[in-house]
């Protein structure tokens, strides 16, 4: 009776349930993007524990001692069969006055990515070895390769090859066990920036973030300390 005899207040109480469901399932999915991004911080922290757990198959110290920023992509995906077509998405982070910086997350495509025989999917680490170069990679529609010297990195601790030093970027690739040096010739890298806005909770152009400008978030706190372990803070 109620009902019929306050149409306007029934009206207003249903288009507030509606209002608040639909708010309650905006914030779901706000909570499953920082979920994913939180995800892909451990998950990169863990390839860098595996790859430099074995001191024979890893990244040479001397190589980690020159690194200005380091990116990590747990999971690039072969898309199809044949030629070309790879995605992924990681984070990155550089040297700064007092450590690393917040990191920035990233998305790595296109190219003629060479994966190992047989895999779909490998763990991709960028060691970047001239900072500006890198920024020039993200801040443009530049590619490794064509327009950022990238090569595949040396191997292991004992490794004495020193013509790593000629280039900007050295690549490497984690699958099935396997670690190698990977060939991302063609792929370019730019700034996730969804993967920003869920992460920091509003668009921060990248370069701001990998310059320290931006205070780390508690979700990347293992990961840093990942990168601090293996590469330490020196400058």
């Amino acid at each position: 009776m109620s009902r019929s005899r306050n149409p306007l207040i029934h009206d207003l109480l249903a288009t507030g349930a509606v209002a608040l469901f639909l708010f309650a399932g905006l914030g779901s999915a706000d909570d499953a993007k920082e979920s994913d991004v939180a995800k892909r911080l451990n998950a990169s922290g863990d390839v860098l524990n595996q790859i430099m757990s074995s001191r024979e198959m890893s990244i040479p110290s001397q190589v980690l001692a020159e690194a200005k920023c380091i990116a990590v992509v747990p999971s690039l995906v072969k898309l199809a069969l044949g030629v070309g077509g790879r995605h992924g998405k990681g984070v990155a982070t550089c040297r700064v006055a007092n450590g690393w910086s917040a990191p920035g997350p990233i998305s790595i495509s296109g190219g003629s990515i060479g994966l190992q025989i047989g895999s779909q999917t490998v763990d991709v680490v960028l060691v970047v070895l001239d900072e500006s170069a890198f920024k020039r990679l993200l801040s443009s529609k530049f590619k490794i390769g064509a327009d950022v010297a990238g090569s595949p990195g040396p191997i292991g601790q004992h490794n004495e090859d020193t013509d790593w030093r000629k280039t900007e970027i050295l690549s490497y690739s984690q699958s099935r066990g396997a670690f190698a040096g990977i060939n991302l010739k063609g792929a370019a890298v730019k700034q996730d920036k969804d993967g920003t806005v869920a992460l920091y909770g509003r668009y921060v152009p990248i370069i701001s973030i990998l310059e320290g400008k931006v205070r780390p978030p508690p979700e990347s706190d293992a990961f840093l300390a990942t990168v601090r372990k293996y590469i330490g803070d020196a400058l």
